[in-house]
């Protein structure tokens, strides 16, 4: 075997691919493309782009690894067509970016930052830096995955009451890893601290808010170390300058560096660091050991661990399974938009074509569409099934006997509140389309921004609903409506649903809008793709 090693990892990687007999070159830039031409693999971190015009140079390659946890420098879907695995370290600097987290609220509560600055301007400023513990006060976590946990665990090991916001995880978990878990407004009501541990969705961008910060108490200090885009940082800084809250510790910012002029950095009460909350010796040394013995496992045994895609099937195959992928990643991200509460089931149902093509790579597809809407960890064909059973999510698989249509696909996603479903086929040879929702007849394409309602059927819904979006500058580019039947002894108006296929996001004053009609029960953007 041959392995590249593209850029500077831990030596102790490096010799551990050498103990097996390997050829290991670590080449300068300039080198690295003759040196792919006869690579077996192929290890990076984050400035080698690893795409497709690198697999062309790289005719041999059967694995790239990512010495770290994004992929963003690496093409996975040219990697999948190419039968290339992709590996990554999920989860090696949790304990570097909780540590961190910690450091930065030791840092609020000290006033650290601020007193060494003192010292060392010569001023001995005893009483003025009085300072609090952290003892005894209430933590709250946004998102519970590998690095909340780790933030759990050491603030319970400081006597902190943790309580935790993650409508996702599975109740086994939570136990274990929190006191309490709670809604995010009561967790802004309750909390001292505020920690930030979620992913980046459209659902948490600019989560801490002007809504969410007024629903906080008075003196309530906050860390983000996750994304910069969680925190509407204006109306973050006219918190801080109001007194409303306390203090803010910040690893990152929307737009990074920050400017000169940001409105954050010039504010006292804030404590900034230049996103090196993963940034430590032993966090770079593990990532780099850990990568090595996964690409090692693969190589020598064919064993698994971190992939972050799957090895393609043959061009032929390829050719049929690639549509029905896409189908069943939308119609999970379809079905997860219009659930409601916390998903404890999916099932599956396959029919026709659909079925006889590779059914546990489709279910993880539907997963990885349902698990992106809900999860902080980002889900692929290969961790979906893990993800979920780590959520306790459990997977039903009913054949056929569920669906209405020949050559589909049906999901049923089961919340402790109800069940939401989606059935869908595959039309002019590639293109995924909704065919039923909550089983109802309701054909609709499955991309872009969709607004999905449940409504009576009564006269005059559709040209209320038109005139309304109308009113709001929001064009309709697809409308389709179903309804069921009215069953035997049943009175009043049919139930209905609809499926508006519009020209951009479709902002929440226009939801609200909606769902103040009298026939709209229910109204949900959707966006897909």
């Amino acid at each position: 075997m041959k392995i590249v090693i593209a850029e500077k990892i831990a030596s102790q990687a490096a010799d551990l691919l050498r103990a097996e007999n390997w050829t290991v070159v670590e080449p300068a830039a300039a080198d690295l493309d003759r040196e792919l031409a006869d690579a077996d693999a192929l290890i990076v971190r984050s400035a080698v782009k690893a795409d497709p015009a690198l697999f062309e140079k790289a005719p041999n390659l059967r694995v790239v690894g990512r010495a770290g946890v994004g992929v963003d420098n690496v093409d996975l879907d040219a990697a999948t067509r190419r039968g290339v695995l992709v590996l990554n370290t999920p989860g090696g600097n949790a304990t570097s970016v909780a540590e961190h987290t910690l450091a930065l609220m030791l840092s609020l509560a000290r006033s650290i930052p601020a007193a060494a600055a003192s010292v060392r301007a010569g001023r001995w400023e005893k009483k003025k830096f009085m300072g609090r513990e952290l003892r005894g006060k209430t933590l709250g976590i946004c998102g519970l995955g590998r690095i909340g946990m780790e933030v759990s665990k050491r603030a319970r090991a400081m006597q902190m009451i943790v309580i935790a916001y993650d409508p996702y995880v599975s109740p086994a978990v939570a136990r274990d890893t929190a006191n309490q878990i709670v809604s995010l407004d009561e967790l802004c009501a309750r909390a001292d601290y505020i920690t930030l541990h979620v992913s980046l969705t459209p659902e948490t961008e600019r989560m801490i808010g002007t809504d969410t910060l007024a629903k906080m108490k008075k003196g309530v200090r906050i860390i983000n170390c996750g994304r910069g885009e969680l925190v509407d940082e204006p109306a973050l800084a006219a918190a801080i300058a109001s007194g409303h809250v306390a203090g803010a510790a910040l690893d990152v910012f929307t737009v990074e560096p920050p400017p000169a002029d940001h409105p954050l950095a010039r504010l006292p009460q804030v404590i900034a660091t230049p996103h090196i909350a993963g940034s430590t010796e032993e966090a770079q040394e593990i990532v780099g050991i850990r990568i090595a013995e996964q690409v090692r496992d693969y190589l020598k045994s064919g064993v698994i661990l971190g992939a972050v895609n799957v090895p393609a099937p043959s061009p032929e195959e390829y050719r049929v399974l690639a549509p029905y992928l896409k189908l069943a990643e939308r119609l999970g991200s379809f079905v997860a938009q219009i659930a409601e509460g916390r998903p404890h089931t999916v099932r599956f149902a396959l029919s026709g074509k659909v079925a006889q093509v590779n059914a546990p790579l489709l279910r993880n597809a539907a997963l990885k569409g349902i698990l992106n809407r809900l999860a902080a960890e980002r889900a692929n064909l290969v961790n979906a099934a893990t993800l979920a059973a780590e959520r306790g999510i459990t997977l039903e698989d009913v054949g056929s006997r569920d669906t209405v249509h020949s050559d589909a696909l049906r999901l049923t996603l089961i919340t402790n509140e109800r069940e939401s479903s989606a059935e869908g086929a595959i039309f002019y040879g590639d293109q995924p389309r909704l065919l039923q929702a909550d089983r109802i007849h309701v054909e609709a394409p499955l991309e872009g921004s969709l607004i999905f309602f449940k409504n009576y059927d009564v006269p005059g819904v559709i040209g209320r609903i038109g005139t309304l979006l109308g009113e709001h500058q929001v064009n309709i580019a697809n409308f389709s409506l179903g309804r069921r039947e009215l069953r035997a002894g049943e009175t009043g108006p049919a139930k209905a649903v609809a499926v508006v296929h519009v020209d951009g996001r479709v902002p929440e004053a226009v939801l609200v809008s909606l769902r103040k009609l009298d026939p709209v029960r229910y109204a949900r953007a959707v966006e897909i793709g």
